[in-house]
């Protein structure tokens, strides 16, 4: 379970502003990468928080609204599909992420990375592999980016439901890669990730 040990140590060396932040979304076909940066108050329980990929859907939905009421802050940001072909999804990832921090509307001084990378930040880090599972504010931080991410999808199903994102949220499963050597490549796929089309 999270707990609040990364956030102290940062707190005991004399920074007022620690942020989690993770972002959703690496893997899919499509849409955009999505991250979100918190700051919880020190020491606040959010009862059932967690890494975000071991929470059910209706959890996630109900912590998205009980982290945003308790955070003294929080951002959510994003970078594109065109982005991410650019710049490849690692450095698209840290972009994000990097936005994410950087709209916190309270700015923070310190921010834990989930992961372990962390470039071009403005402030202090430190990166925490698996972080989603043992820091609050991470794990706060995964649970914005995912339902955000997730929703994303719903919508991008509307617009799109020949690839039926809604089921598999843009992962690359044989029914979406299908579905994409079908109906082609609609302007919301990252082209840098369809590399399975160039090998038929």
């Amino acid at each position: 379970m999270p707990g609040f040990e990364y956030e102290e140590k940062h707190y005991s060396e004399g920074y007022t502003a620690v942020c989690g932040c993770d972002e959703a979304g690496r893997g899919p076909l499509c849409g955009p990468v999505v991250a979100a940066a918190v700051i919880l108050p020190r020491g606040e329980i959010i009862e059932g928080l967690n890494d975000s990929k071991k929470l059910t859907e209706k959890k996630r939905e109900k912590l998205f609204d009980i982290i945003k009421e308790r955070a003294v802050a929080y951002a959510i940001a994003e970078a594109s599909p065109e982005e991410i072909d650019e710049i490849n999804i690692l450095n698209a990832s840290m972009l994000a992420m990097r936005r994410a921090v950087e709209a916190l509307p309270c700015p923070a001084d310190f921010a834990l990375i989930d992961g372990n990378c962390s470039r071009g930040f403005t402030i202090p880090t430190e990166t925490v592999v698996k972080g989603d599972s043992l820091s609050y504010s991470i794990a706060a931080a995964s649970v914005l980016a995912k339902v955000t991410r997730d929703r994303q999808c719903a919508e991008l199903h509307k617009l799109y439901p020949e690839y039926n994102i809604a089921k598999h949220k843009g992962y690359p499963t044989a029914e979406h890669m299908e579905a994409v050597r079908v109906h082609g490549v609609a302007p919301i796929y990252r082209k840098s990730f369809l590399k399975f089309l160039d090998k038929e």
